[in-house]
């Protein structure tokens, strides 16, 4: 494998937490809800906001597929952005960490249904890549004021697959 590729692996919480949230239905619910008929998951993710609010948007992302091409990484340095599929389909997730300016080495993960994941505030990350139509997601991350946008491309660029 060449510095230019990047194997995709399960995502994990222990492998994601230097990154951010993974947010999935493990282990035993903390609470039974709606007379017996719900399990509560509670508190799955840490939203962080430097200022402004927290907003729901919906995104409907073009499917990419396998190898990806990696060429573009971005944070956002005033708040967290978490990412809910609204399918059962995995996608990709890749995240770099940070020397405080530029990213570091690119990770890649694939999730399993019912998967959701957040990325810290600050998080490089990939775009959002879906690897199956639709590509339907919910969306909470900071609503405010000012620019909450980095970015860096890769020249070459990366590319991450599955085996």
């Amino acid at each position: 494998m060449s510095r230019y590729e990047i194997k995709a692996q399960p995502l994990t919480a222990e492998a994601f937490a230097p990154f951010g949230d993974v947010l999935d239905c493990a282990g035993d619910p903390d609470k039974i809800i709606n007379t017996g008929k719900c399990g509560r998951y509670h508190d799955r993710a840490q939203l962080d906001f430097s200022d402004g609010r927290a907003g729901i948007s919906l995104f409907n992302a073009e499917p990419r597929s396998l190898p990806y091409t990696l060429d573009l990484l971005e944070r956002h340095p005033d708040g967290s952005q978490c990412f809910v599929p609204m399918t059962e389909h995995p996608f990709l997730v890749v995240v770099a960490p940070s020397d405080g300016v530029v990213p570091g080495e690119p990770l890649a993960f694939l999730t399993r249904p019912g998967q959701a994941i957040n990325f810290h505030r600050g998080t490089w990350h990939g775009v959002l890549t879906p690897l199956h139509a639709p590509g339907l997601f919910a969306v909470i991350d900071r609503i405010g004021d000012g620019t909450n946008l980095e970015e860096v491309r890769f020249d070459p660029p990366y590319t991450v697959s599955s085996d």
